[in-house]
Protein backbone atom coordinates (compact mmCIF):
# COMPACT_ATOMS: atom_id res chain seq x y z
CA UNK A 1 0.00 0.00 0.00
CA UNK A 2 2.67 2.48 0.80
CA UNK A 3 4.60 1.87 -2.16
CA UNK A 4 1.37 2.27 -4.56
CA UNK A 5 1.61 5.16 -2.86
CA UNK A 6 4.85 6.58 -2.98
CA UNK A 7 4.81 5.29 -7.11
CA UNK A 8 1.86 7.70 -7.38
CA UNK A 9 3.52 10.96 -5.96
CA UNK A 10 6.73 10.67 -7.94
CA UNK A 11 4.23 9.83 -11.19
CA UNK A 12 2.46 13.13 -10.24
CA UNK A 13 5.54 14.99 -9.61
CA UNK A 14 6.98 13.66 -12.97
CA UNK A 15 3.83 14.92 -14.66
CA UNK A 16 3.79 18.77 -13.06
CA UNK A 17 7.82 19.26 -13.49
CA UNK A 18 6.49 18.24 -17.73
CA UNK A 19 4.24 20.58 -17.12
CA UNK A 20 6.28 23.74 -16.22
CA UNK A 21 8.82 22.79 -18.38
CA UNK A 22 6.21 23.02 -21.55
CA UNK A 23 5.56 25.86 -19.90
CA UNK A 24 8.69 27.48 -19.61
CA UNK A 25 10.04 26.40 -23.38
CA UNK A 26 6.39 28.21 -24.46
CA UNK A 27 6.95 31.01 -22.62
CA UNK A 28 11.27 31.54 -24.11
CA UNK A 29 9.41 30.79 -27.36
CA UNK A 30 7.28 34.44 -26.72
CA UNK A 31 9.59 36.43 -25.65
CA UNK A 32 9.53 40.33 -26.24
CA UNK A 33 11.87 43.24 -27.08
CA UNK A 34 12.83 46.03 -24.72
CA UNK A 35 13.37 49.05 -26.47
CA UNK A 36 13.59 52.61 -26.31
CA UNK A 37 10.14 54.13 -26.69
CA UNK A 38 9.69 58.08 -26.63
CA UNK A 39 7.73 58.27 -29.74
CA UNK A 40 8.99 62.16 -31.62
CA UNK A 41 11.99 63.95 -29.51
CA UNK A 42 13.89 67.24 -29.95
CA UNK A 43 17.46 66.53 -30.20
CA UNK A 44 21.04 68.10 -29.76
CA UNK A 45 22.74 65.28 -32.27
CA UNK A 46 23.66 66.96 -35.54
CA UNK A 47 23.35 63.45 -37.34
CA UNK A 48 27.37 63.06 -37.65
CA UNK A 49 29.35 60.44 -36.10
CA UNK A 50 27.72 58.65 -32.65
CA UNK A 51 24.95 60.04 -30.88
CA UNK A 52 22.82 59.21 -27.99
CA UNK A 53 18.92 59.09 -28.12
CA UNK A 54 17.58 61.62 -25.41
CA UNK A 55 15.59 59.09 -24.14
CA UNK A 56 14.60 57.78 -20.68
CA UNK A 57 11.73 55.30 -21.29
CA UNK A 58 11.84 51.34 -22.24
CA UNK A 59 9.40 49.49 -23.39
CA UNK A 60 8.16 45.76 -24.35
CA UNK A 61 7.52 45.35 -27.91
CA UNK A 62 3.86 44.00 -28.13
CA UNK A 63 5.23 41.56 -30.63
CA UNK A 64 8.01 39.10 -30.80
CA UNK A 65 9.04 39.71 -33.95
CA UNK A 66 9.17 43.28 -34.20
CA UNK A 67 12.08 45.10 -34.01
CA UNK A 68 13.85 48.21 -32.62
CA UNK A 69 14.46 51.55 -34.81
CA UNK A 70 15.23 55.16 -34.06
CA UNK A 71 14.49 57.87 -37.11
CA UNK A 72 16.76 60.65 -37.24
CA UNK A 73 14.88 63.96 -38.96
CA UNK A 74 16.13 67.59 -39.67
CA UNK A 75 13.73 70.35 -41.05
CA UNK A 76 14.85 73.79 -41.26
CA UNK A 77 16.39 73.78 -37.61
CA UNK A 78 14.26 71.27 -35.75
CA UNK A 79 15.88 68.14 -35.42
CA UNK A 80 14.17 65.09 -33.88
CA UNK A 81 14.68 61.81 -32.82
CA UNK A 82 11.97 59.26 -33.00
CA UNK A 83 12.33 55.78 -31.21
CA UNK A 84 9.91 52.83 -31.57
CA UNK A 85 9.34 49.11 -32.29
CA UNK A 86 7.99 48.04 -35.34
CA UNK A 87 7.78 44.31 -37.32
CA UNK A 88 9.75 44.58 -40.38
CA UNK A 89 7.59 42.90 -42.54
CA UNK A 90 5.47 45.82 -42.28
CA UNK A 91 6.04 49.65 -44.12
CA UNK A 92 7.33 52.34 -41.50
CA UNK A 93 6.98 55.70 -43.21
CA UNK A 94 6.68 54.23 -46.93
CA UNK A 95 9.92 52.23 -46.12
CA UNK A 96 10.69 48.72 -45.16
CA UNK A 97 13.23 47.94 -42.46
CA UNK A 98 16.99 47.25 -43.93
CA UNK A 99 19.76 45.49 -42.35
CA UNK A 100 17.53 44.98 -38.59
CA UNK A 101 19.01 41.67 -37.73
CA UNK A 102 22.59 43.86 -36.43
CA UNK A 103 23.29 44.44 -33.09
CA UNK A 104 23.94 48.20 -33.48
CA UNK A 105 21.50 50.68 -34.87
CA UNK A 106 23.59 52.10 -37.80
CA UNK A 107 21.65 55.34 -39.45
CA UNK A 108 21.16 54.89 -43.01
CA UNK A 109 19.85 58.79 -45.07
CA UNK A 110 16.71 58.20 -47.17
CA UNK A 111 16.01 60.59 -50.02
CA UNK A 112 12.91 62.07 -50.98
CA UNK A 113 11.08 61.96 -47.54
CA UNK A 114 10.39 66.01 -46.93
CA UNK A 115 13.33 66.65 -44.99
CA UNK A 116 16.62 65.13 -43.81
CA UNK A 117 16.36 61.72 -42.50
CA UNK A 118 17.89 59.09 -41.37
CA UNK A 119 16.75 55.56 -39.89
CA UNK A 120 18.30 52.69 -38.32
CA UNK A 121 17.02 48.82 -37.14
CA UNK A 122 18.67 46.46 -34.60
CA UNK A 123 17.56 43.16 -32.82
CA UNK A 124 19.12 43.26 -29.51
CA UNK A 125 17.47 44.71 -26.09
CA UNK A 126 17.63 48.65 -26.36
CA UNK A 127 19.96 49.05 -29.12
CA UNK A 128 18.33 51.68 -30.69
CA UNK A 129 20.01 53.90 -27.29
CA UNK A 130 23.13 54.69 -29.21
CA UNK A 131 22.92 54.98 -33.18
CA UNK A 132 25.99 55.67 -35.87
CA UNK A 133 25.54 58.03 -38.47
CA UNK A 134 27.72 55.66 -40.58
CA UNK A 135 28.41 58.22 -43.47
CA UNK A 136 31.76 56.73 -45.67
CA UNK A 137 33.70 59.77 -45.09
CA UNK A 138 36.35 58.14 -47.90
CA UNK A 139 33.05 57.94 -50.09
CA UNK A 140 32.17 61.20 -49.84
CA UNK A 141 35.30 62.70 -49.98
CA UNK A 142 35.97 61.07 -53.62
CA UNK A 143 32.65 61.75 -54.80
CA UNK A 144 32.59 65.39 -54.19
CA UNK A 145 36.90 65.56 -55.86
CA UNK A 146 35.25 63.81 -58.68
CA UNK A 147 32.20 66.22 -58.93
CA UNK A 148 34.91 68.83 -59.09
CA UNK A 149 37.67 67.35 -61.18
CA UNK A 150 34.99 66.42 -63.92
CA UNK A 151 34.29 69.79 -65.21
CA UNK A 152 37.75 70.64 -65.06
CA UNK A 153 39.05 67.66 -66.95
CA UNK A 154 36.04 68.30 -69.77
CA UNK A 155 37.78 72.21 -69.35
CA UNK A 156 41.36 71.02 -70.16
CA UNK A 157 40.47 68.43 -73.06
CA UNK A 158 38.44 71.57 -74.65
CA UNK A 159 41.22 73.29 -74.14
CA UNK A 160 44.12 71.47 -75.20
CA UNK A 161 41.94 69.93 -78.13
CA UNK A 162 41.43 73.45 -79.02
CA UNK A 163 45.20 74.35 -78.86
CA UNK A 164 45.90 71.79 -80.92
CA UNK A 165 43.49 73.20 -83.68
CA UNK A 166 45.11 76.41 -83.55
CA UNK A 167 48.44 75.43 -84.17
CA UNK A 168 47.78 72.93 -86.72
CA UNK A 169 45.52 75.93 -88.05
CA UNK A 170 49.26 78.35 -87.73
CA UNK A 171 50.89 75.52 -88.96
CA UNK A 172 49.83 75.40 -92.45
CA UNK A 173 49.30 79.07 -92.63
CA UNK A 174 52.96 79.31 -92.32
CA UNK A 175 53.83 76.38 -94.67
CA UNK A 176 51.50 78.33 -97.11
CA UNK A 177 53.28 81.96 -96.25
CA UNK A 178 56.68 79.54 -96.85
CA UNK A 179 55.55 78.11 -100.59
CA UNK A 180 54.41 81.86 -101.58
CA UNK A 181 57.42 83.84 -99.89
CA UNK A 182 59.84 85.31 -102.19
CA UNK A 183 63.33 83.14 -103.21
CA UNK A 184 66.78 83.51 -102.38
CA UNK A 185 69.99 83.11 -104.22
CA UNK A 186 73.34 83.13 -102.09
CA UNK A 187 76.38 84.81 -103.81
CA UNK A 188 79.63 84.34 -101.42
CA UNK A 189 77.38 85.35 -98.47
CA UNK A 190 75.21 87.68 -99.81
CA UNK A 191 71.76 87.50 -100.01
CA UNK A 192 69.33 88.63 -102.84
CA UNK A 193 65.89 89.28 -102.24
CA UNK A 194 63.11 89.61 -104.14
CA UNK A 195 60.37 91.95 -102.63
CA UNK A 196 57.58 93.76 -104.15
CA UNK A 197 60.23 97.42 -103.83
CA UNK A 198 62.45 96.16 -106.58
CA UNK A 199 61.58 93.76 -109.69
CA UNK A 200 62.44 90.12 -110.14
CA UNK A 201 64.23 91.41 -113.43
CA UNK A 202 66.63 93.95 -111.90
CA UNK A 203 66.90 91.99 -108.39
CA UNK A 204 68.35 89.09 -111.10
CA UNK A 205 70.63 91.52 -112.75
CA UNK A 206 71.67 92.80 -109.06
CA UNK A 207 72.25 88.56 -108.30
CA UNK A 208 74.00 87.74 -111.63
CA UNK A 209 76.42 90.65 -111.12
CA UNK A 210 77.33 89.66 -107.31
CA UNK A 211 77.86 85.98 -108.24
CA UNK A 212 80.78 87.74 -110.85
CA UNK A 213 82.27 89.97 -108.06
CA UNK A 214 80.83 93.24 -110.36
CA UNK A 215 79.41 96.21 -108.39
CA UNK A 216 76.15 96.75 -108.86
CA UNK A 217 75.27 99.80 -111.68
CA UNK A 218 73.85 102.42 -109.25
CA UNK A 219 73.81 105.94 -109.74
CA UNK A 220 73.04 107.71 -106.36
CA UNK A 221 70.82 110.27 -105.90
CA UNK A 222 69.96 112.85 -103.43
CA UNK A 223 70.79 112.14 -99.60
CA UNK A 224 67.94 111.26 -97.29
CA UNK A 225 69.26 110.26 -93.83
CA UNK A 226 72.42 110.62 -92.27
CA UNK A 227 73.53 108.94 -88.85
CA UNK A 228 75.96 108.44 -86.72
CA UNK A 229 77.81 105.55 -88.61
CA UNK A 230 76.30 106.71 -92.41
CA UNK A 231 74.55 108.52 -95.01
CA UNK A 232 71.26 107.58 -96.66
CA UNK A 233 70.99 108.03 -100.17
CA UNK A 234 68.33 107.59 -102.91
CA UNK A 235 69.58 105.90 -105.76
CA UNK A 236 68.55 103.89 -109.27
CA UNK A 237 69.66 100.92 -109.88
CA UNK A 238 70.56 100.68 -113.39
CA UNK A 239 69.01 97.55 -116.05
CA UNK A 240 71.24 97.40 -118.34
CA UNK A 241 74.51 97.44 -118.80
CA UNK A 242 74.97 99.98 -121.56
CA UNK A 243 73.94 103.62 -121.22
CA UNK A 244 70.97 104.61 -123.86
CA UNK A 245 67.64 107.40 -123.90
CA UNK A 246 65.80 104.77 -123.45
CA UNK A 247 67.69 102.87 -120.19
CA UNK A 248 65.44 102.29 -117.54
CA UNK A 249 65.98 102.59 -113.43
CA UNK A 250 64.49 101.15 -110.39
CA UNK A 251 64.65 103.16 -107.51
CA UNK A 252 66.92 102.00 -104.44
CA UNK A 253 68.41 103.09 -100.78
CA UNK A 254 72.05 103.06 -100.56
CA UNK A 255 73.61 103.37 -96.67
CA UNK A 256 76.98 104.82 -97.48
CA UNK A 257 79.70 103.43 -94.64
CA UNK A 258 82.86 105.72 -94.37
CA UNK A 259 86.25 103.80 -94.32
CA UNK A 260 86.96 103.69 -90.52
CA UNK A 261 82.99 102.35 -90.21
CA UNK A 262 83.51 98.90 -91.32
CA UNK A 263 82.76 97.01 -88.30
CA UNK A 264 79.38 98.68 -87.87
CA UNK A 265 78.91 97.94 -91.81
CA UNK A 266 80.08 93.90 -91.61
CA UNK A 267 77.96 93.70 -88.50
CA UNK A 268 74.80 95.32 -90.24
CA UNK A 269 75.68 92.80 -93.43
CA UNK A 270 75.88 90.11 -91.35
CA UNK A 271 73.02 90.39 -89.59
CA UNK A 272 71.42 91.11 -93.00
CA UNK A 273 72.91 88.08 -94.83
CA UNK A 274 71.21 85.49 -92.91
CA UNK A 275 68.06 84.35 -94.96
CA UNK A 276 65.99 83.91 -91.82
CA UNK A 277 65.83 87.61 -91.17
CA UNK A 278 63.74 87.78 -94.01
CA UNK A 279 60.13 89.10 -92.85
CA UNK A 280 57.57 91.59 -94.62
CA UNK A 281 58.04 94.09 -91.33
CA UNK A 282 62.33 93.94 -91.87
CA UNK A 283 63.73 96.27 -94.21
CA UNK A 284 64.23 94.11 -97.37
CA UNK A 285 67.88 93.79 -97.80
CA UNK A 286 69.79 93.60 -102.02
CA UNK A 287 73.32 93.32 -101.25
CA UNK A 288 76.64 95.04 -100.12
CA UNK A 289 79.57 96.23 -101.69
CA UNK A 290 82.88 96.99 -101.15
CA UNK A 291 83.40 100.19 -102.92
CA UNK A 292 87.59 100.05 -101.99
CA UNK A 293 88.12 102.43 -104.73
CA UNK A 294 86.01 105.22 -103.25
CA UNK A 295 87.24 104.01 -99.43
CA UNK A 296 83.25 102.93 -98.45
CA UNK A 297 81.19 100.16 -97.97
CA UNK A 298 77.66 99.84 -99.43
CA UNK A 299 74.50 98.35 -98.29
CA UNK A 300 71.75 98.26 -100.72
CA UNK A 301 68.18 98.16 -99.65
CA UNK A 302 64.73 98.33 -100.88
CA UNK A 303 63.53 102.20 -101.12
CA UNK A 304 60.50 103.72 -98.96
CA UNK A 305 59.45 107.02 -99.87
CA UNK A 306 57.75 107.83 -96.76
CA UNK A 307 60.63 107.67 -94.83
CA UNK A 308 60.79 106.84 -91.22
CA UNK A 309 58.07 106.41 -88.56
CA UNK A 310 59.65 109.75 -86.77
CA UNK A 311 58.93 112.11 -89.90
CA UNK A 312 55.90 110.32 -90.98
CA UNK A 313 54.40 111.10 -87.23
CA UNK A 314 55.49 114.84 -87.45
CA UNK A 315 53.78 115.42 -90.35
CA UNK A 316 50.30 113.32 -90.01
CA UNK A 317 47.53 112.69 -87.69
CA UNK A 318 46.73 109.40 -88.11
CA UNK A 319 43.43 107.39 -87.83
CA UNK A 320 42.34 104.34 -85.49
CA UNK A 321 43.09 102.01 -88.30
CA UNK A 322 46.59 103.68 -89.53
CA UNK A 323 47.78 103.31 -85.70
CA UNK A 324 46.51 99.54 -86.15
CA UNK A 325 48.49 98.90 -88.97
CA UNK A 326 51.89 100.86 -87.61
CA UNK A 327 51.37 99.17 -84.31
CA UNK A 328 50.83 95.73 -85.36
CA UNK A 329 53.63 95.66 -87.82
CA UNK A 330 56.02 96.71 -85.97
CA UNK A 331 54.95 93.91 -82.82
CA UNK A 332 55.26 91.27 -85.74
CA UNK A 333 58.66 93.06 -87.09
CA UNK A 334 59.97 93.03 -83.55
CA UNK A 335 58.62 89.86 -82.70
CA UNK A 336 60.22 88.32 -85.64
CA UNK A 337 63.86 89.36 -84.99
CA UNK A 338 62.98 87.82 -81.22
CA UNK A 339 61.87 84.63 -82.37
CA UNK A 340 63.82 81.46 -82.75
CA UNK A 341 61.78 80.00 -85.53
CA UNK A 342 60.94 81.30 -88.90
CA UNK A 343 57.32 81.80 -90.11
CA UNK A 344 57.63 78.12 -91.57
CA UNK A 345 58.76 76.98 -88.40
CA UNK A 346 62.64 76.35 -88.89
CA UNK A 347 65.38 77.03 -86.01
CA UNK A 348 67.07 80.72 -86.67
CA UNK A 349 69.00 82.45 -84.07
CA UNK A 350 67.13 84.83 -82.12
CA UNK A 351 68.15 88.91 -82.96
CA UNK A 352 68.31 91.81 -80.36
CA UNK A 353 67.70 95.18 -82.56
CA UNK A 354 69.53 97.38 -79.33
CA UNK A 355 68.24 100.60 -81.16
CA UNK A 356 64.69 100.55 -81.75
CA UNK A 357 63.52 103.73 -82.16
CA UNK A 358 60.86 105.90 -84.70
CA UNK A 359 63.62 106.71 -86.77
CA UNK A 360 65.13 103.28 -87.15
CA UNK A 361 61.71 102.46 -88.61
CA UNK A 362 60.14 102.73 -92.36
CA UNK A 363 56.87 103.72 -93.52
CA UNK A 364 56.16 101.44 -96.13
CA UNK A 365 52.87 102.59 -98.91
CA UNK A 366 50.25 100.53 -97.29
CA UNK A 367 51.11 102.06 -93.98
CA UNK A 368 52.95 99.56 -92.31
CA UNK A 369 56.60 99.51 -90.44
CA UNK A 370 59.59 98.05 -91.49
CA UNK A 371 62.71 97.90 -88.99
CA UNK A 372 65.66 98.90 -90.44
CA UNK A 373 69.62 100.02 -88.89
CA UNK A 374 71.31 97.22 -87.36
CA UNK A 375 74.09 98.30 -87.39
CA UNK A 376 74.22 97.88 -82.93
CA UNK A 377 72.18 94.67 -83.64
CA UNK A 378 73.49 91.34 -81.60
CA UNK A 379 72.90 87.62 -82.51
CA UNK A 380 71.44 85.88 -79.51
CA UNK A 381 73.61 82.70 -80.15
CA UNK A 382 73.62 80.37 -77.35
CA UNK A 383 77.54 79.91 -77.69
CA UNK A 384 78.06 83.33 -76.88
CA UNK A 385 79.96 83.61 -73.40
CA UNK A 386 79.52 85.90 -70.34
CA UNK A 387 82.11 87.99 -71.59
CA UNK A 388 81.29 88.21 -74.77
CA UNK A 389 77.90 89.70 -74.35
CA UNK A 390 79.82 91.78 -71.87
CA UNK A 391 82.19 93.45 -74.36
CA UNK A 392 78.80 93.90 -76.48
CA UNK A 393 78.87 97.51 -74.29
CA UNK A 394 76.31 99.82 -73.38
CA UNK A 395 74.47 100.76 -77.00
CA UNK A 396 71.57 102.36 -78.30
CA UNK A 397 70.08 106.23 -78.10
CA UNK A 398 69.75 107.27 -74.98
CA UNK A 399 66.38 108.63 -74.92
CA UNK A 400 64.84 104.64 -75.62
CA UNK A 401 67.38 102.63 -73.58
CA UNK A 402 65.79 100.75 -70.95
CA UNK A 403 65.92 101.08 -66.97
CA UNK A 404 68.74 98.44 -67.00
CA UNK A 405 70.59 99.75 -70.14
CA UNK A 406 70.78 102.89 -68.40
CA UNK A 407 72.20 101.50 -65.46
CA UNK A 408 74.35 98.78 -67.10
CA UNK A 409 73.15 95.79 -65.25
CA UNK A 410 71.61 94.24 -68.07
CA UNK A 411 71.68 90.39 -67.09
CA UNK A 412 74.40 88.65 -69.40
CA UNK A 413 73.53 85.12 -68.67
CA UNK A 414 70.01 85.48 -69.90
CA UNK A 415 69.60 86.44 -73.21
CA UNK A 416 66.47 87.22 -72.80
CA UNK A 417 67.17 90.65 -70.77
CA UNK A 418 68.40 91.69 -74.66
CA UNK A 419 64.82 91.11 -75.96
CA UNK A 420 62.55 93.03 -73.42
CA UNK A 421 65.28 96.19 -73.20
CA UNK A 422 63.65 95.84 -77.01
CA UNK A 423 60.52 96.15 -75.58
CA UNK A 424 60.77 98.60 -73.50
CA UNK A 425 61.68 100.95 -76.16
CA UNK A 426 59.39 99.41 -78.51
CA UNK A 427 56.84 100.31 -75.76
CA UNK A 428 58.43 103.92 -76.16
CA UNK A 429 57.24 104.04 -80.00
CA UNK A 430 53.85 102.71 -79.73
CA UNK A 431 53.43 105.95 -77.32
CA UNK A 432 54.65 108.04 -80.19
CA UNK A 433 52.08 106.15 -82.57
CA UNK A 434 49.34 106.88 -80.49
CA UNK A 435 50.06 110.69 -79.51
CA UNK A 436 49.09 111.33 -83.43
CA UNK A 437 46.00 109.64 -83.75
CA UNK A 438 43.10 111.35 -84.07
CA UNK A 439 41.16 108.59 -81.78
CA UNK A 440 42.43 110.09 -78.49
CA UNK A 441 40.59 113.19 -79.29
CA UNK A 442 42.82 116.26 -79.11
CA UNK A 443 46.52 115.91 -80.78
CA UNK A 444 49.04 117.58 -80.01
CA UNK A 445 52.24 118.24 -82.10
CA UNK A 446 54.68 115.40 -82.78
CA UNK A 447 56.75 115.01 -79.44
CA UNK A 448 59.34 112.34 -78.87
CA UNK A 449 59.04 110.41 -75.69
CA UNK A 450 60.61 112.39 -72.82
CA UNK A 451 59.39 115.50 -74.51
CA UNK A 452 60.36 117.56 -71.72
CA UNK A 453 64.33 116.95 -72.13
CA UNK A 454 66.25 118.77 -74.60
CA UNK A 455 66.67 117.41 -78.28
CA UNK A 456 69.46 114.92 -77.80
CA UNK A 457 69.31 113.69 -74.37
CA UNK A 458 72.34 112.08 -73.08
CA UNK A 459 73.06 109.09 -70.49
CA UNK A 460 73.08 110.88 -67.49
CA UNK A 461 69.90 113.01 -67.95
CA UNK A 462 67.71 109.70 -68.30
CA UNK A 463 69.00 108.20 -65.56
CA UNK A 464 67.65 110.84 -63.49
CA UNK A 465 64.55 111.08 -65.67
CA UNK A 466 63.77 107.43 -65.88
CA UNK A 467 65.96 105.86 -62.87
CA UNK A 468 65.93 108.61 -60.00
CA UNK A 469 62.22 109.55 -60.78
CA UNK A 470 60.58 106.32 -62.45
CA UNK A 471 59.36 108.62 -65.24
CA UNK A 472 57.65 107.13 -68.21
CA UNK A 473 55.40 109.76 -70.88
CA UNK A 474 51.94 110.36 -70.02
CA UNK A 475 49.14 108.29 -70.85
CA UNK A 476 46.15 110.93 -70.30
CA UNK A 477 42.89 109.84 -69.15
CA UNK A 478 40.95 110.62 -72.67
CA UNK A 479 43.50 108.38 -74.18
CA UNK A 480 41.50 105.00 -72.78
CA UNK A 481 38.12 106.30 -73.69
CA UNK A 482 38.58 104.03 -77.42
CA UNK A 483 38.66 100.36 -77.14
CA UNK A 484 41.35 99.41 -79.29
CA UNK A 485 43.54 102.62 -77.70
CA UNK A 486 42.62 101.36 -74.23
CA UNK A 487 44.34 97.58 -75.11
CA UNK A 488 47.44 99.53 -76.71
CA UNK A 489 48.05 101.71 -73.49
CA UNK A 490 47.71 98.82 -70.69
CA UNK A 491 50.02 96.85 -73.16
CA UNK A 492 52.36 99.94 -73.03
CA UNK A 493 52.22 100.08 -69.24
CA UNK A 494 53.11 96.38 -69.48
CA UNK A 495 56.18 97.05 -71.81
CA UNK A 496 57.84 99.66 -69.76
CA UNK A 497 57.50 97.80 -66.44
CA UNK A 498 60.84 98.70 -64.55
CA UNK A 499 61.52 95.19 -63.69
CA UNK A 500 62.87 93.48 -67.31
CA UNK A 501 61.14 89.71 -66.28
CA UNK A 502 57.78 91.39 -65.48
CA UNK A 503 57.53 93.00 -69.02
CA UNK A 504 55.26 91.03 -71.84
CA UNK A 505 56.91 89.79 -74.97
CA UNK A 506 56.57 91.23 -78.51
CA UNK A 507 54.94 88.13 -79.65
CA UNK A 508 52.29 88.64 -76.90
CA UNK A 509 51.90 92.21 -78.02
CA UNK A 510 51.54 91.12 -81.41
CA UNK A 511 49.06 88.71 -80.32
CA UNK A 512 46.98 91.42 -78.88
CA UNK A 513 47.00 93.68 -82.30
CA UNK A 514 45.43 90.54 -83.64
CA UNK A 515 42.71 90.11 -81.47
CA UNK A 516 41.88 93.90 -81.36
CA UNK A 517 38.92 94.42 -83.82
CA UNK A 518 38.73 97.36 -85.92
CA UNK A 519 36.00 100.12 -85.18
CA UNK A 520 34.03 100.97 -87.76
CA UNK A 521 33.04 104.24 -86.14
CA UNK A 522 36.51 105.68 -87.09
CA UNK A 523 36.21 104.57 -90.67
CA UNK A 524 35.01 108.26 -91.44
CA UNK A 525 38.52 109.58 -91.10
CA UNK A 526 40.03 106.64 -92.86
CA UNK A 527 42.50 109.31 -94.46
CA UNK A 528 45.25 110.58 -92.88
CA UNK A 529 45.89 114.25 -92.69
CA UNK A 530 49.38 115.10 -94.94
CA UNK A 531 50.97 118.01 -94.04
CA UNK A 532 54.58 117.25 -96.40
CA UNK A 533 55.15 115.83 -99.54
CA UNK A 534 54.94 111.96 -99.98
CA UNK A 535 58.62 111.88 -100.30
CA UNK A 536 60.50 112.96 -96.95
CA UNK A 537 63.96 113.76 -95.77
CA UNK A 538 64.85 111.23 -92.87
CA UNK A 539 67.00 112.78 -90.33
CA UNK A 540 68.53 110.04 -87.92
CA UNK A 541 68.11 111.48 -83.89
CA UNK A 542 71.75 109.95 -83.45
Amino acid sequence: MELLRFSAFWCGTILFGSILLEEAEASMMDIKRLCKFCDVKATSCIGKGSCKVECDRTAICPDHNEVCVTIWRQKDDNITFDTVCHNPAEQLYGLFLEDYNNSKCEMKEKKGMGSRFFICSCDDDECNENVIFSQDIYSQVVAVILVSLVPLLVLTVVIITSFYCYRVYRQRQAQSKCKKGPLLDYSEGRAIMINEEVSESSSTHANNLNHNNELLPIELDVMVGKGRFAEVHKAKLKQGSSVSEEQAFETVAVKIFPDEEYASWKNEKDIFSDADLRHENVLHFLTAEERKGQRQYWLITAYHPLGNLQEYLSHHIITWHDLWLLGSSLTRGVAHLHSDRTPCGRYKVPIAHRDIKSSNILVKKDLTCCLCDFGLALRLDNSLSVDELANSGQVGTARYMAPEVLESRINLENIESFKQADVYSMALVLWEIISRCSAIGEVKEYEPPFGNLREHPCVESMKDSVLRDKGRPEIPNSWTNHTGIQMVCASIEDCWDHDPEARLTAQCIAERFSEVEYLDKLSDCSDSEEKIPEEIIVVDEK
